[in-house]
């Protein structure tokens, strides 16, 4: 199985190297959905092959199964590990760069063990207390960040399958609040429920038209 983890040259182990350890990962989960909270994660790995995860990739790349599988090992095996949903009323009011942002930080707060560097998904994340990277794909090369996207994609499909019993007719537990073509036309059909992103043109084009 192909295996990603803090090799020789792994971004966190030279960080450790230089004393700047445990080293926290952090990304999140339904950024781009229109509906459902947006949910953020952080993982610390365990130093060493006890943080080696076997099958662990960015979370896209995963089928469920092995993304299911993956995160029973993080949640097993991690030094620490901490997530948060920013729901979708949130989401609206900051703005989604901003939720990302806020998500990330609680997140990484409410870590058990408290870093001394993060590595995030993309871009630098402020305001943390620790000196935070944003690394380009990091959720593809770097395994706390994969880890992260793991713990985040699982967290957030297990919620949006819940939502779907809750608020049957959409298919939250199919697209999982993402804009497809079945989903806008249950969105038109139906209205926006109230896990819907209002400020999103998508929902606001289906309001419309439910509305006519």
């Amino acid at each position: 199985m192909r295996m990603v983890g803090p090799g020789p040259l792994g971004p966190e182990r030279l960080l450790r190297r230089v004393g700047l350890g445990p080293v926290a990962g952090c990304d999140e989960a339904g950024r781009g959905a229109c509906a459902g909270p947006m949910v953020a994660a952080a993982v610390i790995l365990a130093d060493g092959r006890g943080g080696q995860i076997p099958g662990l990739a960015d979370s896209k790349k995963l089928t469920p199964r092995a993304r299911e599988k993956c995160y029973r090992q993080i949640m097993t095996h991690a030094r620490a590990s901490a997530w948060v949903a920013v729901p979708a009323a949130e989401c609206d009011r900051l703005g989604i760069q901003e939720a990302d942002i806020q998500g990330l930080r609680r997140a990484v707060a409410r870590l058990s063990v408290r870093p001394g560097y993060v590595i995030s998904d993309g871009f630098p994340v402020d305001g943390l207390g620790v000196p935070c990277l944003g690394m380009w794909k990091g959720d593809d090369v770097c395994a706390c960040v994969s880890a992260a996207s793991v713990v985040a994609k699982v967290v957030r499909d297990r919620i949006m399958v819940a939502m779907d019993a809750e608020i049957p007719g959409y298919g939250f537990a199919v697209h999982k609040g993402y804009a497809t073509r079945a989903h806008q036309q249950r969105l038109e059909e139906l209205g926006p429920s109230p896990q819907h992103r209002l400020t999103y043109a998508n929902v606001v084009r289906a309001a419309k038209v439910h509305a006519s």
